[in-house]
């Protein structure tokens, strides 16, 4: 049984705490169950579900910080691991920018669990394999892919008297489909809550059809163009670029976010105007935790409003530092953007280039968030509203700040995850000018 409930994780923790002689004591409680189904060359290859439940514990003497973890959890086991975290904490150096345990908070639940999601069963993991590989079987065409659900709690606790309890659940699933002369590949993703949500038939039929239609790829010259990024592909960037969002790194001049002369550009317009990202845990479209990774309680917050950098993730050591408030650092990014789809937006396009998907990003700047990556799984030339052909994938270098600085358009925002980050994200599609590709790829 790896879902406490909240009278049993709070009667655990608070033996932990009882039990401590540190001067302050937190601990985490965290547990899950985790399905998943991954299909290759038309076969299921693994299945498995995975169940588990771990007891963190933080002690301080002073300004010396000791953790040790388990997951036993009869009564020696528990003094077990506070002991050990003591011992640790007794013979660790003392940290200079030691913040002690948070207050007491007060949380407000965010609505994280679905029912449908936390009921899924092997047969239910087996029948969405089986939607993506009968399809491609009967058109002739390779399918791989992966689905990975859950349902998940976590129980927090300290000295001060300190207490959160929430149950969430989450559902991901990815697709490839190939040609079976590997020259044409197609790709879908979904990140969800509430599987009642999902549709895979029709989702692989997006990823057939890409993969049919990019078996054909003509070259084209690198260069700069006018590009529909689907939400994934803009995703990875973005998420990429959020990460810079820390008050510290930019007050210390390690960020595109530091001023010259020092301080940060908090309040200037650094975008174009039509960039708004903002966070909140009780977003109906992607809720998260309502505390971060310290306990303190997220807020409702913008982050990019109107253009202007509205907000900066301070660090409850470096808030104390420069006299700011310290607020739970953001677990969603919602982005706004308009009514239209992606098609919606090819055909408003006389030309420019639809990509899928971007993979394999890597900074090459930080002070500009210049990053280079590889577009791939469907990327076609658009001319007068409508692709006509295939082009061959290319490396881009690109910025995100320039990038939402060459804003033509921006579409509906859907829910993906951020390829380098924990986030949950709404993303737009996007139509921007000037993107730069500079080399082509012969990988699909």
């Amino acid at each position: 049984m790896s879902i406490f409930t909240e009278a049993q994780s709070k009667a655990i923790l608070d033996k932990v705490i009882a039990l401590s002689k540190a001067d302050e004591c937190t601990a985490s409680l965290t547990g899950s169950i985790e399905g998943n189904v991954r299909f290759a060359l038309n076969n299921i290859s693994t299945s498995g579900i995975v169940s588990d439940v771990n007891l963190a514990v933080q002690v301080a003497f002073g300004k010396r910080v000791g953790t040790a973890t388990i997951n036993e959890f009869d009564d020696a086991a528990l003094e077990r691991v506070v002991r050990r975290a003591e011992d640790l904490a007794r013979l660790a150096p003392e940290n200079p920018e030691f913040i002690p345990a948070i207050d007491k908070q007060t949380y407000k639940s965010s609505p994280t669990f679905s029912a449908a999601t936390a009921a899924i069963t092997p047969d239910y993991r087996a029948k969405v394999a089986a939607d993506a590989i009968a399809p491609c079987r009967e058109n002739k065409l390779t399918a791989a892919g992966f689905l990975e659900d859950g349902q998940s709690f976590v129980a927090i606790a300290n000295s001060k008297g300190n207490f959160g309890y929430q149950t969430s659940t989450g559902f991901n699933y990815t697709c490839t489909v190939r040609t079976d002369d590997g020259r044409g590949s197609g790709w879908v993703g979904r990140n969800l809550q509430d599987s009642t949500d999902f549709k895979g038939e029709a989702d692989v039929r997006v990823a057939m059809r890409k993969a049919t239609e990019s078996a054909e790829a003509k070259a084209l010259e690198p260069g700069k163009y006018t590009v529909i990024l689907e939400p994934h592909a803009a995703a990875g960037l973005i998420s990429f670029m959020m990460g810079f969002f820390d008050a510290r790194q930019a007050d210390e001049g390690r960020s595109f976010l530091s001023k010259k002369g020092g301080g940060n550009k908090l309040g200037e317009l650094v975008y174009d105007s039509r960039v708004n990202i903002s966070a909140d845990p009780w977003d109906s479209r992607a809720p998260v935790l309502p505390w971060d990774q310290d306990g303190l309680p997220r807020e409702k917050m913008a982050i990019i409003e109107n253009g202007k950098v509205a907000s900066l993730n301070y660090s409850r050591y470096w808030a104390q530092k420069q006299g700011k408030k310290a607020v739970g650092a953001p677990g969603n990014l919602l982005m706004a953007g308009g009514d239209k789809s992606t098609a919606e937006l090819i055909k408003g396009t006389q030309k420019g280039i639809l990509v899928t998907r971007t993979w394999y990003i890597r900074m090459v700047d930080p002070q500009t968030v210049l990053l280079t990556g590889l577009t791939r799984d469907g990327t076609f030339y658009i001319e007068n509203g409508v692709i006509k052909h295939p082009v061959k994938n290319f490396r881009f270098n690109e910025s995100p700040v320039i990038m939402l600085n060459n804003i033509e358009e921006l579409g509906r925002p859907v829910r993906v995850a951020g390829d380098e980050s924990s986030f949950v994200m709404m993303i737009p599609p996007m139509k921007l000018r000037d993107f730069t590709f500079t080399s082509l790829s012969d990988a699909v």
